[in-house]
């Protein structure tokens, strides 16, 4: 029996215009609660990754994104389900309203250098540790 494919899942590293990037606090009552994240989610039936982070990112911060360019895909082991993280470098859309925390408990504008002080989804220290390198 073959282990079932891993979930597609997108992420944002929005990098805003002094080079900060968000991080977003998980809900308490949701999987990985409290913990901080690049903000994105799971890819619909029918979207394409790039679809589907401009759907999560609307929902989730309320707020346009560019997407600058595609990240290294990976997956990610949780036990119970695998993913299939696929990042993607992203700048606030000109003229998008300020994100806001509509679905997570916080935002932050974090420097890079700094990234590692936060509590992290295991998932995201992958990225962490590719954007340290550049």
């Amino acid at each position: 029996m073959s282990a079932p494919s891993p979930i597609p899942v997108v992420c944002a590293v929005l990098v805003d215009g002094t080079g900060r990037i968000l991080l977003a606090q998980r809900p308490a009552h949701k999987h990985l609660g409290l913990k901080w994240e690049f903000p994105g989610g799971k890819v619909e039936a029918g979207e394409s990754p790039e679809q589907a982070l401009g759907r999560e990112i609307r929902e989730e911060l309320g707020c346009e994104i560019v997407i600058t360019g595609a990240l290294t895909r990976f997956t990610h082991d949780y036990g119970a389900v695998v993913i299939e993280m696929i990042p993607f470098a992203c700048a606030p859309a000109p003229g998008s309203a300020a994100p806001q925390p509509h679905e997570h408990v916080a935002i932050v504008w974090a420097e890079p250098a700094a990234l590692n002080t936060y509590d992290l989804a295991p998932a995201d220290w992958p990225i962490v540790a590719a954007l340290q390198k550049r």
